[in-house]
């Protein structure tokens, strides 16, 4: 796999979670959580998570040059 598509994965993780935030937030119902809106959130810290911990492995095993 090229060096530049492995940077793809989390940027699109982080892309989906940021979508997922806005569009929650501007639904005229955001006070008052319902199930599905929990659910979302949910899914969308999973992606935040996801890509933050990818970062970190890929960081910790970087060579020191």
């Amino acid at each position: 796999m090229a060096r530049g598509g492995r940077a793809a994965f989390p940027a699109i993780l982080v892309i989906v979670g940021i979508t997922g935030i806005f569009e929650l937030m501007e639904r005229p119902r955001f006070q008052a959580y319902h199930a599905v809106d929990v659910i979302q959130l949910i899914a969308s810290g999973m992606c935040f998570g996801v890509a933050l911990m990818w970062l970190a492995a890929r960081l910790r095993d970087k060579p020191a040059e």
